[in-house]
């Protein structure tokens, strides 16, 4: 049986439009395009910024993450994406002594954010609880809903914080984030921000961390 012309322009449209679909759940299923809402992350993301979310793409430390915070921030009662950077990878020990941070018994370094985020800002602090110096061990006994009595970073899970740390609600306040609730690492859009920023967004995560 032979088409007419009339059948075969439709069904070349058929075709054409099958492939888009396809092609739209493929790149769905690698990527997905969010817009960050606060100021967590500055100075390297701000609010109302768009970036990209590789969903396959390798957690590294430095990475920055999109997760869902529903069961790991206990005072989220419905699926809420959050925007941090990995800090601790599994089985890092992390403590935080005289305004620095340590992993390993290495002092962890943080250009990506000024002195007084380094600093003071990274101090546990929660209205009028402040703890200059901590521990995951410290925080998770006295601090934690979940994952206490923990001293290093569980199998499976990651120790996130805000860059801003001062105003970042993180790792520090609720526990760590498990593998299964991240949706994707995030790298900046070559025209959003200026080139440092974009660097302390995609770039990082290559870069030795530890001294």
């Amino acid at each position: 049986m032979k088409l007419t012309a009339k059948q075969k322009s439709l069904l070349s449209w058929v075709i054409y439009l099958l492939f888009l679909v396809l092609a739209w759940f493929a790149i769905k299923s690698f990527a997905t395009v969010v817009k960050v809402d606060g100021h967590s992350m500055d100075p390297n993301l701000h609010t109302g910024q768009r970036v990209l979310v590789m969903k396959q793409a390798a957690i590294k430390r430095n990475s920055v993450i999109v997760f869902d915070a529903f069961g790991e921030d206990p005072t989220k009662l419905s699926t809420t994406y959050y925007v941090k950077r990995v800090v601790g990878m599994p089985g890092d020990k992390i403590v935080y002594k005289n305004g620095k941070l340590y992993i390993n018994n290495k002092l962890y370094k943080q250009n990506y954010i000024s002195k007084q985020q380094v600093s003071v800002g990274t101090r546990y602090k929660f209205q009028t609880d402040v703890i200059k110096n901590w521990d995951i061990t410290k925080l998770s006994k006295e601090k934690w809903v979940d994952d206490q009595d923990e001293k290093v970073v569980p199998k499976g899970m990651y120790f996130v914080l805000g860059d801003n740390r001062s105003i970042s609600n993180d790792s520090r306040y609720w526990g760590f984030v498990e593998q299964r609730k991240v949706l994707g690492v995030v790298y900046a859009f070559p025209w959003s921000g200026n080139a440092t920023q974009r660097y302390n967004i995609n770039d990082l995560q290559n870069k030795k961390a530890l001294n």
